[in-house]
Protein backbone atom coordinates (compact mmCIF):
# COMPACT_ATOMS: atom_id res chain seq x y z
CA UNK A 1 0.00 0.00 0.00
CA UNK A 2 1.20 3.48 -1.03
CA UNK A 3 1.94 5.34 1.79
CA UNK A 4 -1.09 8.23 2.14
CA UNK A 5 -3.31 6.19 0.49
CA UNK A 6 -5.66 3.67 2.10
CA UNK A 7 -8.02 0.82 0.54
CA UNK A 8 -11.02 1.96 -0.72
CA UNK A 9 -12.40 -1.03 -1.95
CA UNK A 10 -15.40 -1.68 0.81
CA UNK A 11 -16.59 2.30 1.50
CA UNK A 12 -19.96 2.22 0.22
CA UNK A 13 -21.32 4.70 -2.56
CA UNK A 14 -22.28 7.37 -0.10
CA UNK A 15 -19.04 7.19 1.44
CA UNK A 16 -16.95 7.25 -1.24
CA UNK A 17 -19.34 10.32 -3.18
CA UNK A 18 -18.90 12.36 -0.14
CA UNK A 19 -15.13 11.93 -0.03
CA UNK A 20 -15.65 13.91 -3.46
CA UNK A 21 -15.37 17.28 -3.05
CA UNK A 22 -12.60 17.18 -0.91
CA UNK A 23 -10.70 14.69 -3.29
CA UNK A 24 -11.68 17.35 -6.09
CA UNK A 25 -10.63 19.92 -3.91
CA UNK A 26 -7.05 18.35 -3.56
CA UNK A 27 -6.77 17.52 -6.64
CA UNK A 28 -7.29 21.24 -7.97
CA UNK A 29 -5.10 23.03 -5.32
CA UNK A 30 -2.43 20.56 -6.40
CA UNK A 31 -2.47 21.53 -9.74
CA UNK A 32 -2.75 25.02 -9.20
CA UNK A 33 0.49 24.43 -6.57
CA UNK A 34 2.21 22.76 -9.61
CA UNK A 35 1.28 25.34 -12.43
CA UNK A 36 2.79 28.00 -9.35
CA UNK A 37 6.14 26.40 -9.41
CA UNK A 38 6.22 25.81 -13.29
CA UNK A 39 6.03 29.00 -13.64
CA UNK A 40 8.96 29.79 -11.17
CA UNK A 41 11.30 27.55 -12.67
CA UNK A 42 10.11 28.26 -15.83
CA UNK A 43 10.76 31.68 -15.70
CA UNK A 44 14.23 31.07 -13.37
CA UNK A 45 15.88 29.33 -16.35
CA UNK A 46 14.45 31.77 -18.54
CA UNK A 47 16.05 34.64 -17.23
CA UNK A 48 19.41 33.01 -16.80
CA UNK A 49 19.33 32.03 -20.33
CA UNK A 50 18.70 35.27 -21.28
CA UNK A 51 21.55 36.73 -19.00
CA UNK A 52 23.99 34.56 -20.95
CA UNK A 53 22.82 35.55 -24.05
CA UNK A 54 23.02 39.78 -22.80
CA UNK A 55 26.99 38.24 -21.92
CA UNK A 56 27.55 37.13 -25.26
CA UNK A 57 26.20 40.16 -27.25
CA UNK A 58 28.66 42.56 -24.89
CA UNK A 59 31.38 39.70 -26.44
CA UNK A 60 30.08 40.43 -29.84
CA UNK A 61 29.80 44.48 -29.10
CA UNK A 62 33.49 43.92 -28.43
CA UNK A 63 34.35 42.31 -31.03
CA UNK A 64 33.04 44.32 -33.69
CA UNK A 65 36.25 47.24 -33.14
CA UNK A 66 38.84 44.51 -32.41
CA UNK A 67 37.66 43.33 -36.08
CA UNK A 68 38.75 47.10 -37.00
CA UNK A 69 42.22 47.36 -35.21
CA UNK A 70 42.74 43.71 -36.45
CA UNK A 71 42.34 45.12 -39.83
CA UNK A 72 44.50 48.22 -38.62
CA UNK A 73 47.53 46.73 -37.31
CA UNK A 74 47.56 43.98 -40.05
CA UNK A 75 47.81 46.81 -42.99
CA UNK A 76 50.68 48.36 -40.38
CA UNK A 77 52.71 46.11 -39.62
CA UNK A 78 52.83 42.09 -39.56
CA UNK A 79 53.85 39.73 -36.84
CA UNK A 80 53.83 41.66 -33.09
CA UNK A 81 50.11 43.44 -33.13
CA UNK A 82 48.62 41.43 -35.88
CA UNK A 83 49.20 38.17 -34.38
CA UNK A 84 47.99 39.73 -30.82
CA UNK A 85 45.04 41.44 -32.65
CA UNK A 86 43.94 37.96 -33.81
CA UNK A 87 44.52 36.32 -31.10
CA UNK A 88 42.30 38.25 -29.13
CA UNK A 89 39.64 38.24 -31.37
CA UNK A 90 39.88 34.36 -31.81
CA UNK A 91 39.30 34.60 -27.53
CA UNK A 92 36.34 36.70 -27.76
CA UNK A 93 34.77 34.67 -30.56
CA UNK A 94 35.59 31.11 -27.96
CA UNK A 95 33.58 33.63 -25.20
CA UNK A 96 30.66 34.18 -27.58
CA UNK A 97 30.21 30.99 -29.20
CA UNK A 98 30.30 29.43 -24.82
CA UNK A 99 28.10 31.92 -23.80
CA UNK A 100 25.45 30.90 -26.27
CA UNK A 101 25.70 27.57 -25.45
CA UNK A 102 24.83 27.92 -22.07
CA UNK A 103 22.00 30.52 -23.03
CA UNK A 104 20.73 27.35 -25.58
CA UNK A 105 21.19 24.75 -22.62
CA UNK A 106 18.98 26.71 -20.63
CA UNK A 107 15.97 27.14 -23.19
CA UNK A 108 16.08 23.71 -24.05
CA UNK A 109 15.44 22.82 -19.86
CA UNK A 110 12.65 25.54 -20.71
CA UNK A 111 11.23 23.64 -23.50
CA UNK A 112 11.45 20.07 -22.64
CA UNK A 113 9.89 20.68 -19.18
CA UNK A 114 6.16 19.41 -18.49
CA UNK A 115 3.58 22.30 -18.56
CA UNK A 116 0.43 22.62 -16.03
CA UNK A 117 -1.65 22.03 -19.25
CA UNK A 118 -0.17 18.77 -19.84
CA UNK A 119 0.03 17.42 -15.95
CA UNK A 120 -4.18 18.12 -16.46
CA UNK A 121 -4.53 16.09 -19.58
CA UNK A 122 -2.86 13.34 -18.05
CA UNK A 123 -4.77 13.45 -14.89
CA UNK A 124 -7.60 13.61 -16.57
CA UNK A 125 -6.47 10.74 -18.95
CA UNK A 126 -5.83 8.57 -15.75
CA UNK A 127 -9.17 9.58 -13.96
CA UNK A 128 -11.47 8.21 -17.37
CA UNK A 129 -9.02 5.10 -17.54
CA UNK A 130 -9.22 4.40 -13.99
CA UNK A 131 -13.26 4.66 -14.35
CA UNK A 132 -13.61 2.73 -17.81
CA UNK A 133 -11.75 0.08 -15.77
CA UNK A 134 -14.11 0.32 -12.81
CA UNK A 135 -17.63 0.23 -13.95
Amino acid sequence: MVRGYRDRADDSLLTLLGDLPELVTKLVKAEVDAAKAWISRTAKDAGIGGVWFVIALFFLFWLVPMILVFAVAGLSSWWPVWLSALAVIGLLLLCVIVCVLFGLLKFRKVLRRENPGQAVATDIRLVKEAGDEHP
